[in-house]
């Protein structure tokens, strides 16, 4: 088979990288930097460039694109794409994202999936890719309600071989709303404790909790931003809770009520106990 990958960043670049090293499939690349493209040839991460032409020969088309590029992709690329292929995206929010594309996709007779690798790292673009990024990491996929089993398989077969070992099945709607806590909170939290004005004194006075907290601040702007905004409802939701589970702690130390402060504690080590036991039945 052959398969088209459009956006060679670092999760594009990854993703082309695992399937050429353990796959037979023909890669096909593209990328609006022309130098990420002929680097990409010239490491042997694709076989070739994915020009508009060859669009039609790919029976799976992977989007590593940004939500907005992604939809406006698959509609002005819809014709093109071959009767029977499957596109799946890999896009960090899904309701903006499944319905225009499967709309494009029961148009144009291809199948279209939702897709969002649970997996990244502190860097960006295509020099930080590795064929390794995905090895037992989760794939999260969201397939419209009338898809067939034996194309989900053959997709799957796909994602086994890049190296995913744990799949979640979604809709649009659960998708964002799980992830505006697990990611993009996440992501808000970091970047703003890491605007403390105590934290440029933090160098020697701190270990493991200020790395943690402090980790997913560096990131893409202008990719977060559209994400953030692209699911902002669910996303002010988890923002008002956290806030307002703080503003319980702040006032146990307010009122000097460390019995109160103590309570907040153990419900959180409890809370955290109880994930990690659901976690590990998994």
């Amino acid at each position: 088979m052959t398969v088209g990958i459009v956006g060679l960043g670092l999760i594009g670049g990854s993703l082309a990288r695992a399937i050429k090293a353990n796959t037979a499939h023909t890669v096909l690349g593209a990328d609006l930097s022309r130098p990420v493209v002929y680097r990409a040839k010239l490491l042997e991460v694709i076989d070739e460039e994915l020009t508009e032409e060859r669009i039609g020969e790919c029976g799976l088309l992977i989007l590593a694109l940004y939500p907005r590029d992604t939809v406006e992709w698959v509609q002005s690329h819809a014709k093109a794409i071959q009767k029977g292929a499957v596109v799946v995206d890999c896009a960090g929010v899904k309701q903006a994202v499944c319905e225009p594309c499967w709309t494009a996709a029961e148009e144009n007779g291809f199948t279209f999936i939702g897709g969002h690798p649970m997996e990244g790292m502190a860097k960006l673009g295509f020099e930080h890719s590795r064929r390794d990024l995905f090895v037992n990491a989760s794939m999260i996929l969201v397939p419209h309600r009338d898809i067939d089993i034996e194309t989900m398989k053959r997709v799957k077969d796909v994602f086994d071989a890049i190296g995913f070992t744990r799949y979640q099945i979604a809709t649009p709607q659960q998708h964002d709303r799980i992830i505006a806590l697990t990611s993009q909170l996440a992501h808000v939290v970091s970047s703003a404790y890491v605007k403390s004005p105590t934290a440029p004194e933090h160098r020697g006075f701190s270990a493991g909790s200020f790395r943690d907290m402090t980790r997913v601040a560096f990131l893409n702007e202008k990719m977060w931003a559209e994400l953030f905004m692209l699911n902002r409802e669910a996303l002010h939701n988890e923002i008002r809770g956290l806030v307002e589970r703080l503003e319980e702690y702040d006032k146990a130390l307010m009122e000097s009520d460390e019995e109160a402060l103590t309570a907040l504690l153990r419900e959180g080590r409890e809370r955290k106990t109880e994930l990690d036991r659901k976690e590990a039945e998994d």
